[in-house]
């Protein structure tokens, strides 16, 4: 099938995560199968033997993160796929990722909980999970995409962004986009952006595995390259070696979060729809930000004046733009696939200052536009 001279692909989002992931330079997958992400690894499974890279199954998904950021230490692109329970079990080993800056990609396709909860069916309420999953203060980088060429170019997105500011990047899928097929037209190799890691240049024995006097994200180097290095989840110092000085720990952290939120300009990105003359605002993401679409369209047609706001980015939030969309609002509406948690963070944004509807639902059956609709109606 080919559209305007392009390959058309017929694919479920699972499967777009792994053919974006390999275009992107993955070339190691570490996981364990769990509904609903199942086919990520077993697409991996496939197309890694095939592209020189190596998958592993492992015997759950706490050593499949540790395979996973293993695996990036010494040089690889990395990616690991799960769902919400082995999101929970991945937890202890993502903090320790984040601690020794290891690049790699997470993804979660989100199902109903918590615990067992709902395995083949939808959800959106590992968001918060997502930005304070593990203990301790860090940054987190979390990617939502809600269309399957969108989750194309966000996994590739998620790769760069990984190997740019060195540090596990979440992407957050659901059941729902996982496993629903659409066409999508891979870019053609050469057209879209890749980033590698900074490598340490000079010899190996000047190394310093956490060198920052030339920025906030230390200059690589694999691995079994001869060069010295020393690997801890605890407090370190540039050499990687433990330490408890309070001011080194202070001046680190401080820079881990530099790095990211002093990015935000790179990293936040939203998307608008309608959004130009909008009187009524909603702010929704992921496979529910599908619906609002054709609950917005429907309002349109009955003369009510509303427009979206979709973050792609959810981590870090993009309140400046949330603010700036919701600031002469006469009321947003904040529809989402859980109990309520994008939700907070959008009041936080507008300052607590403006009306807000909230519509959510769980049970595993997706958010209706009829019911968004009914929302943006009763607010008109």
């Amino acid at each position: 099938m080919s559209e305007n001279g392009h390959n058309v692909k017929f694919w479920p989002g699972n499967i777009v995560v792994a053919e974006a992931a390999v275009a992107a330079g993955c070339n190691f997958f570490g996981g364990y199968p769990i509904t609903p992400s199942s086919e990520i690894a077993h697409h991996m499974s496939l197309l890694l033997p095939r592209t020189g890279g190596h998958f592993i199954q492992m015997e759950d998904e706490i050593s499949a993160m540790g395979a996973t950021i293993g695996a990036s230490l010494a040089g690889a692109k990395s990616l690991t796929a799960t769902s919400g329970p082995g999101m929970s079990l991945k937890l202890e080993n993502l903090g320790f990722g984040y601690m020794v800056e290891a690049p790699c990609v997470v993804v979660n396709v989100m199902r109903g909980g918590p615990s067992t909860g709902l395995p083949t069916q939808a959800a959106q309420a590992d968001l918060m999970q997502a930005r304070w999953g593990t203990h301790g203060d860090h940054p987190t980088i979390a990617l939502a995409p809600a269309f399957h060429q969108e989750i194309y170019t966000e996994t590739i997105r998620a790769f760069n962004l990984a190997e740019q500011f060195r540090m596990p990047v979440i992407l957050l899928l659901d059941e729902v986009i996982g496993h629903l097929s659409e066409g999508v037209v891979p870019p053609e190799p050469g057209s879209f952006e890749i980033i590698n890691r900074t490598l340490h240049e000079g010899p190996v024995e000047d190394f310093v595995p956490y060198d920052v006097s030339k920025g906030d994200v230390p200059p690589f180097r694999p691995y079994f390259d001869g060069a010295p290095w020393h690997t801890t989840g605890l407090n370190h110092d540039e050499t990687g070696f433990p330490t408890t000085n309070p001011e080194q720990i202070t001046s680190d952290m401080y820079r881990h979060i530099r790095k990211v939120l002093g990015n935000k300009d790179i990293i936040d990105k939203v998307e608008y729809f309608m959004a130009d003359d909008a009187e009524i605002g909603v702010v929704s993401f992921g496979s529910t930000a599908r619906a609002a679409m054709a609950a917005i369209k429907k309002a349109r047609k009955a003369g009510i004046k509303v427009g979206m706001l979709r973050p792609v980015t959810v981590w870090p939030f993009p309140k400046d733009q949330v603010y700036e969309f919701g600031r002469d609002k006469k009321c947003l509406v904040v529809p989402e696939f859980n109990m309520g948690q994008m939700v907070y963070e959008v009041e936080r944004a507008v300052h607590f200052d403006r009306p807000i509807k909230r519509v959510n639902k769980v049970g595993g059956v997706p958010i209706y536009p009829n019911e968004i609709l009914a929302a943006i109606e009763e607010v008109a």
